[in-house]
């Protein structure tokens, strides 16, 4: 049973009822992508997909797609590809490596500015997913309680310009974080950076106690994250590819969340690091605060994106310096794709 969501489980069986009957299929190849190809008819449409991090619970919706045929049944032979730290998703994208990539509103509009010629075709994540994470007694009730404490950040977080016009923090602050949380659990004044699916598990297990969470989406820092995004080329030349892809992740994502089982087990597959504790634990944070299934998303579907939401986002981030106020931000995303409602996705 899904907590917080609004949707009806009568809706969810219907979601789980196109899918049944598909077999999951598990073939993992040994740099560990994700592919299909061995178990799928000539005639499908192949597609290669870039996460923009290793299998976790946070793509398990394209993994459910997958395992469950969703894709198959949408005329797809679909290859899922995981990264590294060391990948570069855009020049995947460009160089026609992949066909779609995952990505974020701010790097879709940074790309506009650089003159790349990517779009985002849907928003899988309605809120973002980081985080700041201090000790208990820390602050507990706002950000501004971190106003002169040091705070474990990585260099060039886009949101820390954002954090410094709203709650007047200084650059004095910043401690280099390098995905390590052992000076945080050292420095019981401090806070430290992290996604709301990772650190504060590892902070539990490490440090032996549960971080107050304080997520940056509540104070308004909220730009669309886990993006679908593919050239403008394949948009113009190929929208019925581009649709097809959409709606199908979509409907994985709806089938993740009611029974995530078949999804997991090729994450395990393609990340052994995940173990099941770790993929519950991440699959449960995106439900308890209605990262996938809220504001827009409640009523115009999974992965919806509206023009108020991205034009917020711009004047927000071009008023502290991060965007140049002349960028033509709306050439960074289409609403083509998206906005359909439940009643679409369970017709597909």
């Amino acid at each position: 049973m899904l907590k917080n969501y609004p949707l009806k489980r009568r809706k969810f069986m219907q979601i789980s009822s196109l899918v049944l009957g598909s077999s999951i299929l598990a073939a993992c190849t040994p740099t560990n992508t994700t592919s299909s190809t061995s178990e799928s008819p000539g005639n499908l449409d192949k597609i290669k997909f870039s996460l923009s991090w290793k299998a976790e619970a946070e793509y398990g919706g394209f993994y459910q797609a997958f395992a469950t045929g969703i894709y198959r049944q949408h005329g797809l032979d679909v290859t899922i590809k995981p990264a590294s730290p060391q990948t570069n998703t855009t020049q995947l994208l460009m160089g026609g490596v992949v066909d779609f990539s995952m990505g974020s509103g701010v790097n879709a509009i940074q790309a506009i500015q650089q003159g790349i010629p990517k779009v985002t075709v849907a928003a899988i994540f309605q809120k973002e997913i980081k985080v700041l994470l201090t000790h208990p007694g820390v602050g507990n009730d706002s950000f501004a309680d971190l106003k002169g404490k040091p705070i474990f950040i990585s260099p060039g977080s886009i949101y820390w310009p954002f954090l410094k016009a709203k709650y007047g923090f200084t650059d004095a602050q910043i401690r280099p974080y390098n995905f390590n949380v052992s000076p945080f659990l050292v420095d019981q004044n401090s806070a430290q950076q992290g996604l709301l699916t990772s650190e504060p598990y590892t902070i539990e297990k490490e440090g032996g106690f549960k971080p107050n969470i304080l997520l940056l989406a509540d104070v308004g820092y909220n730009p669309y994250t886990f993006t679908i995004e593919t050239t403008k080329k394949l948009v113009e030349t190929n929208p019925d590819l581009v649709q097809r892809f959409v709606d199908a992740s979509i409907k994985g994502w709806y089938s993740y969340l009611e029974n995530p089982e078949p999804a997991n087990q090729l994450i395990k597959q393609d990340n052994p690091e995940m173990t099941d504790d770790l993929i519950a634990y991440g699959l449960n944070k995106l439900k308890d605060y209605n990262i996938i299934l809220s504001g827009d998303a409640e009523t115009l579907g999974i992965g919806a994106m509206t023009d108020k939401r991205w034009e917020g986002l711009f004047n927000e981030l071009a008023a502290v310096g991060v965007f140049d106020g002349n960028t033509d931000y709306q050439q960074a995303y289409t609403l083509e794709f998206v906005n359909k409602g439940l009643d679409y996705y369970l017709s597909q």
